[in-house]
């Protein structure tokens, strides 16, 4: 799931290369998880890369344009991993131009990322206040306030964005995790069947609905997703979400080994821009502050 509007493109879709996956009794343990191929750099993002540095190395481009081309090499080398330097490009953007809400988005998923939660709220009051029909960055305020203990907040933004699309897995899902934490297993449990029984409920992430609804088990997810690797890039995408997925469930039961080796395997794809892919290392960083 990415933090924008429109699906991640571009990528070379190599054929999936997946490990065995092999599950042992009730326990749903494995030897081998199922994996793709990690998502590389191509060709094409390069010579993009390239073009945009030789424009920005123009001396007659009015501040507009140059903010543009910041946010755009921002917008790269974040699907690229290279967040240091995208966190430079979108900085240079908005003090070129600081009316832009998308930039204010991506940079308050920067901000909770890495901890900074006050900034992040910041950043998102600053998108919403640019654009207040900017529903992604009402459902990353939701998230950041979640991580940041607020949860009643956080259910208001999450609630709100649920309810503009009620037949989204992954709005459900985050609203369970907010109630799971703010109300408990059971209340969250029932909303989420209720809010599922009165949903479409065609598509890929329903099967993570149901794996928190305890109809479908650990083990059949992971197998259903290893007969469908003949695309990699979709492979790792859907590996990341069900692996960070997953370790939010171990994480919650308080099985903290095994919540981190699936927060590793969520991150093993290079599905940088996934929001799984991002707070599974927030998530990381804060499984290893609680350790004793």
């Amino acid at each position: 799931m990415t933090i924008f509007t429109q699906p991640r493109a571009g990528f070379y879709k190599p054929l999936a290369i997946l490990a065995l996956l092999l599950l042992t009794g009730c326990t749903s343990q494995w030897t081998f998880p199922p994996m793709a191929v990690p998502l590389q750099p191509t060709l094409q993002q390069e010579v993009h890369l390239a073009r945009i540095d030789q424009l920005l190395a123009r001396d007659d481009l009015s501040d507009d344009a140059r903010a543009q081309l910041h946010y755009e090499r921002g917008l790269m080398h974040d699907s690229l991993g290279m967040r240091d330097l995208a966190r430079l490009d979108f900085n240079q953007s908005l003090s070129l131009k600081p009316d832009q809400p998308d930039v204010f988005n991506i940079l308050g998923v920067y901000f909770t990322q890495n901890g900074h939660y006050d900034a992040a709220y910041e950043a998102f009051d600053s998108t919403l206040e640019l654009d207040n029909s900017h529903s992604y960055a009402a459902r990353n305020r939701g998230i950041a306030l979640y991580y940041g203990g607020r949860y009643r907040l956080a259910h208001q933004d999450l609630l709100h964005h649920y309810q503009e699309d009620s037949d989204d897995p992954y709005r459900l899902i985050w609203l369970y995790l907010v109630e799971r934490d703010w109300k408990g297993e059971t209340k969250a449990q029932q909303a989420l069947a209720t809010r599922k029984a009165n949903a479409e409920t065609a598509g890929w992430g329903w099967q993570l609905v149901d794996m928190y609804l305890g109809e479908l088990s650990e083990r059949e997810l992971l197998e259903q997703l290893a007969s469908q690797g003949e695309d990699n890039e979709r492979l790792a995408e859907r590996l990341c979400e069900a692996y960070f997925y997953l370790a939010k469930r171990y994480q919650f039961q308080g099985d903290k080994d095994r919540a981190v080796a699936l927060y590793k395997l969520a991150m093993s794809g290079n599905v940088y821009e996934f929001v799984e892919h991002r707070y599974a290392l927030l998530e990381l960083n804060r499984l290893a502050y609680r350790r004793p």
